[in-house]
């Protein structure tokens, strides 16, 4: 038997062109899901809904029911750019001095994982959200799809056996693995995760987001799953509680933006780290690149992108617990100042470490003109480990993200909004819509955003090949990963210059990214990771 992990010859993708519907995800079943909403009438809003719901099935191994997410979309009916920011806050029971207190820190941080890190899940909030305000099925219909995977099953793809395998481990290796019971009961048989083609029912995802499609997610906030949680924490010493839940509601925000070479580039604000890219492009535009597959292009990318994380790192959070202008990193004048900085050598622009995680991305068009740019996570891969018992909901752990250092911007308090890595993004010309991109995995999420739009906008390629493009990726300091199929002789040139250059065999390293671009109307053209199981569903 073939072993699909196993790629001994490079393939070609080729971008796809379609004329009324769309939808890219990191799944094919989610794609699938997406495209059915719209067979029976709905919009791309619906699809997006629905192959949200159908990621938390059958990619969970990057998001799940208690994941938080962000939307930037493309309304033809609002003939406007609108963005969604449904990420949850820390638990109000939840301080510096009682993580401490609990003895919970861990060398004077967030633990990674347990109830600790847990804060309140926003996507189930998030598709509701998008529904009520431009949704055209019934919000049962969306989430129709989702929990068919969840109770028929789906056949495991190779990636999601990959990363799914590596959860066991994670867990097993904690202190107190007994909180992690619930993890091992619903995403593993006897310890054994699944492989290719093994078929994967979740039941308990299929009745928790029978009840979400119910209540239209009322369940999750206000309702039995709220008190199931509540339950859960308070049986196992957690923070999260029924209060925290109710209180909880997404926010409408306007998307920020850079304008790069006739584009407008947008992303969510702070507390998200879209402003990341925002402020590499604001920066890098001051240079002229005249070749792709050079090291001085290479160099002054990665030099623009740790200025911005520096930017970032001192400033980024929930915006109201700060007084931070935001707006100043992106004035043409601060641009200037900082491409000044970059010389020919590689420096130490912040001394902060970025952690990994695990993200899902998609996006979806329609022939009405919507378009939606769209993200969800559970932060680092199934997120903090912790199950709701008999429910399938799995929480994040964005919590780690905090910092327990009360000088910090980024400083745990009760009820305060982290700084958050997922960020959707999506292109703007001339005040109308060019379409949604978006990179997952972490603190690669901006240096992806990056890549990809000026592999679009300055080297002239196609969605696909934006995608496909080897990447690198800043790690801290001035170490730098690359793919393996990144030029060796650019590579070496970038040692030289003080890059500290490393090889990554594994691709999750570098984000997996979806686009979509309309360069005229009836016209969508799109790119799909490469990387993972990704895959396009379209008319």
């Amino acid at each position: 038997m073939f072993d699909p992990l196993s790629q001994r010859y490079a393939s070609k993708r080729y971008p796809l062109y379609a004329g009324r519907a769309m939808v890219n995800c990191s799944m094919p079943q989610a794609s699938a899901a997406g495209l059915q909403t719209m067979l029976k009438g709905g919009n791309a809003f619906d699809a997006a809904i629905a192959a949200a719901a159908a990621l938390t099935v059958v990619e969970p191994t990057s998001n799940g029911i208690g994941a938080d997410a962000f939307c930037i979309a493309w309304s033809a009916k609002e003939h406007r750019l609108v963005g969604l920011n449904a990420s949850g806050p820390a638990p109000l029971g939840l301080s510096i001095e009682r993580v401490i207190e609990d003895g919970n820190a861990v060398d004077g941080h967030m633990p990674r994982f347990g109830w600790t890190p847990v804060t309140v899940p926003g996507a189930p909030a998030a598709w509701a959200a998008l529904h009520d305000r431009f949704a055209k099925l019934t919000f049962a219909q969306d989430l129709a799809p989702a929990i068919d995977y969840a109770r028929n099953g789906y056949p495991c793809n190779p990636n999601l056996s990959l990363l799914w395998s590596r959860g066991p481990a994670r867990y097993a290796a904690t202190h107190a693995p007994e909180v992690f019971d619930e993890w091992f009961s619903t995403f593993t048989k006897d310890g054994r995760t699944p492989q290719p083609g093994d078929i994967i029912t979740l039941p308990n995802h299929a009745n928790t987001l029978e009840k979400i499609a119910d209540t239209h997610a009322e369940a999750m906030y206000t309702g039995e799953l709220a008190k199931a949680i509540d339950a859960a924490s308070r049986a196992s010493g957690g923070y999260i509680r029924y209060e925290d839940l109710a209180r909880f509601k997404p926010e409408w925000v306007d998307p920020i933006s850079v304008n790069y070479r006739g584009y407008d580039v947008c992303e969510i604000p702070p507390n998200g780290q879209g402003i990341v890219a925002l402020i590499a492009l604001n920066i890098l535009k001051n240079f002229a690149f005249d070749a792709k597959d050079v090291a001085l292009t290479y160099h002054r990318q990665i030099e623009a992108i740790k200025i911005a994380f520096g930017c970032a790192f001192d400033s980024v959070t929930d915006p109201d617990d700060t007084d931070v202008d935001y707006g100043k990193f992106l004035t043409p004048e601060f641009g200037i100042e900082q491409a000044a900085r970059i010389g020919d050598t590689a420096e130490v622009r912040t001394t902060s470490t970025p952690s990994n995680s695990g993200t899902v991305y998609m996006c979806c068009a329609d022939d009405e003109g919507n378009m939606v740019s769209y993200i969800q996570s559970n932060f680092m891969g199934f997120g903090s480990g912790i199950v709701i018992p008999n429910t399938g909901i799995a929480l994040q752990n964005r919590g780690y993200d905090f910092s327990l250092d009360p000088s910090r911007p980024n400083a745990l308090k009760p009820g305060k909004r982290s700084y958050h890595t997922i960020i959707p993004g999506f292109l703007m010309k001339d005040g109308d819509p060019v379409g949604p991109f978006g990179v997952m995995g972490g603190y690669m999420q901006p240096q992806g955003h990056v890549q990809v739009a000026m592999n679009y906008i300055d080297f002239g390629l196609d969605p696909q090949q934006a995608l496909d493009a080897p990447r690198w990726r800043w790690d801290d300091h001035n170490n730098v990963r690359v793919e393996d199929r990144f030029d060796t002789s650019i590579a070496l040139e970038l040692q030289r210059r003080g890059h500290h250059m490393l090889m990554s065999m594994d691709l999750s390293d570098f984000g997996r990214g979806q686009m979509i671009v309309s360069p005229a109307p009836g016209v969508l053209i799109g790119g799909t990771e490469s990387r993972t199981d990704s895959n396009i569903s379209c008319l």
